[in-house]
């Protein structure tokens, strides 16, 4: 194993876990005393969003022999996890929540994270979905069972049986960190922004922050009035939109609450600016047009032209995920703060090492270097008929049917899965439940064993969403991305607008699938 492996290993161990004693113990005290498999109807993995709007989806549907399963304390998925100062939403607020329940209480355009957090607790609670989930309870592996028709599910509190398996623990999940010699032996604090510590005091520290990504973008402005001094490592810029936010007002409030109609005129604007934004995506001339705003708000902040260079990324805007903040180039702009135009080397004891070979004594590190996008955990958990792991199946390139469904994996549902990405990470989830509810109405209703899309159908879908997304400025934007995957194949995007998206996945394509027919899939 090399240095730098090691090093990724070590660190990844220092990550702080943000539970609460008390829920886990209660939870997994229950999933060790069940000494016989559970048999379910349906297990769903994941009690964040995607997780939450799967409860619903298989409650509305009839379906109400589930059970939801998730390794953390309590509901939440991301915005549970992610706690770190400044931390909000950065698609508008009416577009980041669920049709089947709208919030007419958003505070602001671009809601906070603990705002969003209480959203989906009143969801989970309105639908009774508490007494089903299991939390502290980990997925450890789960096989498809010919014999019985149901997926084997073994988990950190029990073993499952169930014969609809639903995966919803999205891609924002497991903390990616740098593979940097000597990270592991920093004697100061070092923690990804989704494990912030809840006792973490900056004020008068020596900070580095890694990364330039969303959250970075959105806790540096946070945190640089308090530290002595900031040292942001940047391997590559990221396009920083001005941020159109603010907040609601009571009378607006009031307006959103009680006129008929107007949280839906609201939504619909919020809606047009999604889809014209994921559109630029498919047009050069277009994310070139929308940069000039990105390099206005450069200008109005920072004066030092060599720092203004330094910030201006050479690739087209949309390759990268294009950001939004008012506040991080003035940040940035500050006397404490310093720009390093390199990515983290190495670390020796208290000090960072550049790739530029200069280094700095800091007392705390923070990285804000992303999520395991493509290689996800839950990826080496699952396996097909044939008991191969996907992870190892997909060599690299997760596929999917329209982001859902798996050639191997019969009864297989996968939220936010491969090619399943829109604007918004909502609009994206809540029509894969569009899909999964026609698809749970047809196996009731036509009394089916299984369903498990064919290989060919897979791989078609496939090919056409690889020609669909040559053309997106993930693809030819000249920048490296988490869009693509490690062979160059767009993994993230749908390929349709977020219209097109929600009227394709609105019903079940039964026709795309081998069927088994025989006992009820009701229990």
């Amino acid at each position: 194993m090399t240095g730098g492996s090691a090093g990724y290993a070590e660190a990844r161990d220092r990550i702080p876990t943000k539970e609460s004693t008390s829920e886990v113990s209660d939870t997994q005290a229950a999933g060790t005393q069940q000494a016989e498999p559970k048999v379910v109807d349906a297990l769903v993995v994941g009690a964040g969003l995607s997780g939450i709007g799967a409860g619903v989806t298989l409650a509305r549907a009839g379906w109400h022999d589930f059970v939801i399963v998730d390794k953390c304390a309590d509901f939440g998925g991301t915005w549970r996890a992610n706690t770190y100062p400044g931390v909000a939403c950065d698609i508008p607020s009416q577009v980041y929540s669920f049709g089947f329940a709208p919030h007419r209480e958003w505070s602001r355009i671009f809601a906070p994270g603990e705002e969003i957090l209480r959203y989906l607790h009143r969801v989970a609670d309105e639908w009774d979905l508490r007494r089903r989930t299991r939390f502290g309870t980990e997925l450890l592996e789960a096989t498809w069972d010919e014999s019985s028709g149901r997926w084997m599910a073994r988990t950190s509190g029990g073993e499952y049986r169930a014969r609809i398996l639903v995966l919803g623990t999205g891609i924002l999940e497991d903390p990616k960190l740098p593979p940097v010699p000597g990270l592991a032996q920093f004697p100061g604090r070092v923690f990804h922004t989704s494990r912030w510590p809840d006792d973490y005091d900056p004020r008068g520290e020596r900070v580095a922050v890694i990364g330039t990504g969303a959250s970075t973008v959105q806790v540096l402005p946070e945190i640089q009035p308090l530290v002595a001094r900031l040292s942001l490592l940047q391997r590559t810029p990221a396009w920083v939109l001005p941020k159109p936010d603010w907040k609601h007002s009571r009378a607006v409030r009031a307006l959103v609450r009680r006129v008929p109609g107007a949280q839906k005129a609201l939504r619909g604007m919020q809606w047009v600016g999604a889809e014209a934004f994921l559109a630029s995506l498919l047009s050069a001339r277009a994310s070139k047009t929308i940069a000039v705003a990105a390099r206005w708000n450069i200008r109005r902040a920072i004066t030092d032209p060599v720092k203004r260079a330094a910030l201006t990324p050479d690739y087209v805007l949309g390759c990268k995920r294009a950001l939004l903040s008012n506040t991080y180039y003035p940040a940035l702009a500050a006397d404490n703060v310093e720009l390093v135009p390199s990515a983290l080397a190495q670390v020796r004891g208290s000090t960072v090492i550049a790739g530029d070979g200069s280094g700095r004594e800091v007392d705390t590190i923070i990285l804000g270097t992303g999520f395991h996008v493509v290689d996800a955990p839950i990826w080496a958990a699952v396996r097909d008929r044939a008991g191969e792991r996907l992870a190892d199946r997909w060599k690299g390139s997760p596929t999917a049917y329209k982001g859902i469904t798996v050639s191997g994996c019969p009864n297989m549902f996968v939220l936010w899965g491969p090619n399943g990405s829109s604007a918004s990470v909502f609009t994206a989830v809540e029509s894969s439940l569009g899909y999964l509810g026609a698809a749970l109405r047809t196996i009731r209703e036509q009394g089916l064993r299984s369903v498990e899309v064919r290989p060919e159908v897979e791989a078609g879908w496939k090919a056409m969403a690889n020609a669909y997304a040559s053309r997106s400025m993930h693809n030819i934007g000249g920048c490296q991305t988490y869009y693509l995957d490690r062979n160059g194949e767009n993994m993230t995007l749908f390929p349709a607008s977020m219209r097109g998206m929600r009227d394709q996945l609105r019903t079940f394509d039964l026709d795309a699938y081998d069927v088994s027919r025989g006992e009820s899939p009701l229990s």
